[in-house]
């Protein structure tokens, strides 16, 4: 199991690539090119400029989150064509440059959701958090807004500013939009570009739904063991993947998320691991990642990656923010590298209880 961090590159992160390389284990960033708009090819040259950026740290950058996919796409117009034609390109310069695998989501309109960026804890740290009453009463531009104000003027992945602008006009166009129809464009998406993704030995891992049932109204497909079956099935390759989140997926408490690793672990090139603690009421707040923490176990779900001999990438997902680290919301250094620790030190258990048998 290969471990990563997220790091959303020179001028656009509060940690400098040398405090990530000093946390052990560590294997490569996670990056993408935040100021391309989804939908434009990303330049060979840009690909480059990361790439001799980070590799003087000992670091890689086998791991893309994401490449963003245009609305066009995801509502099956007419002009999807050509921007699946730029993804293509797209894949074609990454395969260049020695990416592995490529993240990417298929929500429409809001890549996630959260109704707090900084809600403060029993412990006087601060975390991500959802809460139901204030989802069903808001209008979306309102909260978009917020995010925007709270953001600490950092960029945050899947709220693009330019995207945004036209919020009214986007749900106009996802009147009538069904689950149904939503999963035909996905699979004619795949269908396109998984071919080019084989050719240039990349792994496309699509991120499940966060949180994983409808906001806004807006269709939802990639929320539940049943949802990853029917995508793994719409191209049958190696390339057409997941990237297995157990905080995206952890807020519906009947997913069993150690049971989808063992299920799908072929088809997970790249894992996001974190936990979350889920109220009576629905609302959830991202904890630390110790199992006794939140509701998810995830030493249970460290065992089952063990299990499985996985091989893949994963990264600490979002951490709290604490020890008054200023940074971007849910991706400052300490917790993410505490993240890390606790789940290293799982791995190692379990590798000794092997060695004991």
């Amino acid at each position: 199991m290969k471990t990563t961090f997220r790091w959303y590159g020179l001028g656009n992160d509060t940690i400098p690539l040398a405090h990530i390389k000093q946390i052990p284990s560590m294997t490569g960033v996670v990056w993408a090119l935040h100021d391309v708009p989804a939908g434009e090819v990303w330049s060979e040259a840009r690909i480059a400029e990361v790439k001799s950026q980070v590799e003087p740290y000992g670091l890689n950058i086998d791991v893309v989150e994401s490449v963003n996919i245009h609305e066009s796409i995801k509502l099956g117009s007419p002009e999807r064509e050509s921007y699946i034609e730029n993804y293509k390109t797209t894949l074609r310069n990454l395969g260049k440059y020695g990416v592995k695998v490529v993240c990417y989501n298929f929500m429409p309109v809001f890549d996630w959701i959260r109704t707090d960026l900084f809600k403060e804890t029993e412990d006087g740290s601060t975390a991500l958090f959802y809460e139901h009453a204030k989802i069903d009463g808001i209008d979306p531009k309102v909260l978009v807004k917020q995010f925007m104000e709270n953001s600490k003027e950092l960029t945050l992945p899947g709220w693009e500013p330019e995207r945004l602008k036209h919020l009214d006009k986007l749900f106009d166009l996802y009147k009538g939009m069904t689950e149904d129809k939503l999963r035909e464009n996905l699979k004619y998406f795949l269908e396109q570009i998984i071919p080019v993704a084989e050719e240039v030995g990349i792994k496309m891992a699509i991120h499940p739904d966060d949180p994983p049932f409808s906001v806004f109204g807006l269709p939802r497909i990639v929320k539940c063991h049943d949802d990853l079956q029917k995508i793994i099935e719409m191209v049958d390759s190696p390339s057409n993947g997941i990237t297995l989140c157990s905080g995206a997926l952890g807020p519906n408490l009947n997913n069993d998320i150690p049971r989808m690793v063992r299920t799908f672990h072929e088809r997970i090139p790249f894992a996001h691991i974190r936990n979350i603690k889920v109220f009576d009421n629905g609302d959830f707040l991202e904890t630390s990642h110790l199992s006794r923490d939140g509701s998810l176990d995830i030493a249970e779900i460290v065992k089952a990656f063990n299990d499985v001999n996985y091989q893949g990438y994963y990264r600490p997902d979002h951490g709290r923010h604490i020890w008054e680290e200023k940074c971007r919301p849910g991706y400052g250094l300490y917790d993410r590298a505490l993240g890390i620790m606790y789940i290293q030190g799982v791995w190692d258990a379990c590798e000794k209880a092997k060695g004991e048998k």
